[in-house]
């Protein structure tokens, strides 16, 4: 199991299964066309969220961890509340209970309205530009920093709120691969100038780190242990 002696919980995350906007090849990035039904999962996907939720479930049992200490914690878009709603019903979690926490933080990176529900094709020109400059914004939309700030403050909100927990984070391609870099980064950190997470995390913000989160690059329904 992924434990770390800087965080109070244990973490694991899950990129929402194929949705329809994968099969149409689409670009769904905003928070308004992200919520709408119309772009949650494929049937595919579905399937893709159950075996998540067994393997998930498998070694939850291998390693002893009761269910009750168990968080699903998931991005507001259609795709994200519908892979995280079936791995719960798998695990046999009351979705609408305590364990199961919405946080708007983990939501998928907005690419811009340039972008916005075009062929994702053009992943590849904003991911050469996050390469470059990780702190460069594809116009109107955020940045690879931009996306870890949230990620940061998401972070904090879970470390703050569970103890001795293992946190399920179901989220999207970039965002999970932003959150990799810098738990990553900070895991490193030999002699950390700061104790509290969130300044640990400003302190790997660099371009030479953030550049590098396609590193860590996760398929659709792919569960990962962090750390």
């Amino acid at each position: 199991m992924a434990t770390s002696s800087f965080l109070r919980n244990r973490y694991w995350v899950l990129r929402h299964g194929k949705s329809i906007p994968n099969e149409k090849g689409l670009i769904v990035s905003s928070l308004e066309n992200g919520t709408r039904l119309e772009y949650g999962l494929a049937s595919e996907g579905v399937e893709q969220a159950q075996l998540a939720g067994k393997l998930f479930l498998k070694e939850l049992k291998e390693n002893n961890t009761p269910l009750e200490n168990v968080r699903i914690c998931y991005s507001p878009f259609a795709r994200t509340s519908h892979t995280a709603e079936v791995v719960a019903s798998v695990l046999n979690l009351p979705f609408e209970g305590p364990q199961c926490k919405v946080i708007e933080d983990l939501r998928e990176r907005y690419f811009g309205p340039s972008f916005e529900l075009l062929s994702h094709e053009k992943y590849t020109e904003i991911w050469a530009m996050d390469e470059k400059d990780p702190f460069t914004r594809p116009e109107g939309g955020e940045s690879v920093d931009d996306v870890a700030s949230r990620l940061a403050s998401a972070m904090a909100t879970m470390e703050s709120e569970y103890h001795g927990c293992v946190i399920l984070v179901v989220s999207h391609g970039d965002p999970l691969q932003i959150l990799q870099t810098i738990i990553n980064a900070v895991s490193e950190q030999m002699e950390p100038s700061c104790s509290d997470l969130v300044s640990r995390i400003q302190a790997v913000r660099t371009p030479s780190i953030l550049s590098q989160h396609r590193k860590f690059a996760l398929l659709t329904g792919e569960l990962r242990a962090v750390l």
